[in-house]
């Protein structure tokens, strides 16, 4: 029977364990409704952040001549393109969870938290077949990453999705009553992009502004991924550092504020 209960909720990790084989079916549907009844299918993963490249590279480099670390620009792009159309789908798809999967909110008791997460597992794979793309990319061009790029890459894909969660879970929290919220996402998105080293470098961003620019968590991690898979200079692993604490907190944040709201989640369906 669901119960209602007030005040705040701690993240239950052993519960969430417990259901992980529930975790790992909600991720295969989430899959299977991605790509049922395309022609391309799991091709997508490839396509999406290949044309990106293509019309940042037309546009970008060779209309406004945007910098690239001395770096091909297809490189240069590909490598933010790619984890960054992970971030932004796990935090469309975390914010889009609840609405999405009412009739269960309704009918059975699970941990609601594995919707959101189930979301950030699948965008993995679409993650794996991106970066794999763009793996090949670099090798096309001559470029052998850092040895640590074995080490920092799933250090920094564990950070953007922490930060993809939190503000999902605090999205799909607000969403399930206040519908408007949805329509904010993707001009979030789009701001957030500009306001990321995704088509221009890092160095490109006045000292002056550095400060304030590295307070958003995925300058650094989009600055990381170039520097160790481009080796387009030292990697500034302080503020690397510091994003990964702040997508922690983020992360954190965003779930027990899920959980505190979970309580009206049924009435509000």
């Amino acid at each position: 029977m669901l119960q209602r209960s007030d005040g705040p909720r701690p993240i239950n990790v052993h519960e969430l364990w417990e259901y992980r084989s529930l975790i790992a079916a909600l991720t295969a549907r989430q899959l299977q409704v991605r790509y049922a009844q395309t022609v391309l299918g799991v091709g997508w993963a490839v396509v999406r952040p290949l044309v990106s490249m293509l019309v940042f590279t037309i546009i970008f480099q060779r209309v406004v001549q945007v910098p690239s670390d001395n770096r091909p620009y297809q490189a240069f792009s590909l490598a933010a393109v790619v984890p960054w159309s992970y971030f932004s789908t796990v935090l469309t798809g975390a914010g889009d969870s609840l609405t999405g999967s009412s009739s269960m909110l309704t009918k059975v008791y699970f941990p609601r938290l594995a919707l959101p997460i189930s979301a950030a597992a699948a965008a993995l794979v679409d993650f794996a077949i991106g970066f794999a793309l763009l793996l090949v990319t670099i090798a096309w061009f001559g470029i052998v990453p850092s040895i640590w790029s074995v080490i920092v890459i799933p250090v920094l894909t564990l950070a953007m999705m922490l930060t993809a969660i939190g503000v999902g879970c605090a999205v799909a929290a607000l969403d399930i009553q206040y519908r408007d919220v949805k329509q904010l996402v993707p001009f979030v998105l789009q701001i957030w992009m500009y306001a990321s080293p995704v088509i221009y470098p890092l160095s490109s961003v006045p000292e002056r502004y550095k400060a304030l620019y590295q307070l958003n968590p995925m300058a650094p991690l989009i600055g990381g991924f170039r520097s160790v898979l481009l080796q387009t200079g030292p990697s500034d692993w302080h503020s690397i550092g510091v994003a990964c604490l702040v997508s922690l907190s983020i992360g954190l944040s965003g779930m027990f504020y899920f959980r505190f709201r979970e309580r009206i989640f049924a009435d509000v369906v």
